[in-house]
């Protein structure tokens, strides 16, 4: 399939109010997988779900599903985070982590929420400060899941000494749970896998796999003027100057004020006459 085809596809998904996270994600594979089938790593993800479904009653509770879910994935087929390795791009591809049963937070995340969408179970990915998680509504509120430590759910003492991590500790001993614990769109989640895979190619200066990345970053974060930066930072590395200009000039319409104005406006003037020297 042509690239501007996989674009136009992802985009029409984009449409949807509530659209697959697992269909998003294996789209957004197609750019490292090309010949990548989408409905074969679907009905994949059906399998999965097929098999929990028939080890537990109709009217199993949620729990009950959880534990099914939990033993099936993990216990039985050894889904895992992967502790050696974490910023191998693999794990942030979805079919590389039904390939490979090993992937990060949030592909491991996506995987288990298709799967317990697919039995009933209401998840809802939580972007929690340097972790990924899953959280389950319940009576009397939420469980809390790590699909990354298979499945475990999380204490309050867990995601306190997770948020310690990451804030200072005397502040996430007073900050309340619950603010760091709101669902996240779609949308939401799909940008946060692309934004780990522009981590990894910006780092390893990987200008095509970036470009392709920011591309469909665009496409999700539309008014966000530094996706639009950062595409035509890629642009202008692989001397598509044209487009590189565009990009910039944009940026420096919508955030004239920005900390990287003045190198931009550089860049914009480099630009320039490298498109000059093209006619």
């Amino acid at each position: 399939m042509e690239a501007q085809t996989r674009l136009e596809k992802f985009s029409e998904l984009l449409c949807r109010e509530d659209f697959g996270l697992a269909e998003a994600c294996l789209l957004i594979a197609q750019d490292a997988y090309p010949d990548l089938d989408v409905a074969h790593y679907l009905a994949r993800i059906d399998a999965l779900a097929a098999t929990v479904k028939r080890r537990v009653a109709g009217d199993a509770f949620a729990k009950q599903k959880v534990v099914a879910l939990n033993r099936h994935l993990f216990d039985e087929l050894g889904f895992r985070g992967d502790v050696r390795d974490y910023y191998d791009p693999r794990n942030s591809y979805l079919n590389e982590v039904l390939e490979r049963r090993t992937g990060i937070p949030i592909t491991l995340s996506i995987l288990y929420m298709e799967v317990g969408r697919r039995l009933g179970l209401r998840f809802q990915g939580v972007s929690f400060p340097g972790h990924f998680l899953v959280k389950l509504p319940v009576s009397g509120g939420h469980l809390v899941l790590d699909p990354f430590c298979g499945g475990e759910a999380q204490s309050e003492s867990e995601l306190r000494a997770r948020l310690a991590r990451v804030v200072p500790e005397h502040n996430a001993n007073k900050l309340p749970l619950s603010q760091f614990l709101h669902a996240a769109t779609p949308r939401q989640i799909v940008a946060r896998v692309l934004r780990n895979l522009k981590g990894i190619y910006l780092q390893s200066e990987e200008a095509q796999n970036m470009l392709k990345v920011t591309q469909r970053m665009v496409m999700v974060a539309p008014h966000a003027a530094e996706e639009v930066r950062d595409r035509g930072l890629a642009y202008s590395k692989l001397d598509c100057f044209r487009a590189a200009l565009a990009d910039l000039q944009d940026y420096l319409k919508r955030r004239p004020d920005a900390p990287d104005a003045g190198e931009i406006r550089d860049k914009v003037a480099e630009l320039r006459l490298a498109c000059a020297r093209l006619n």
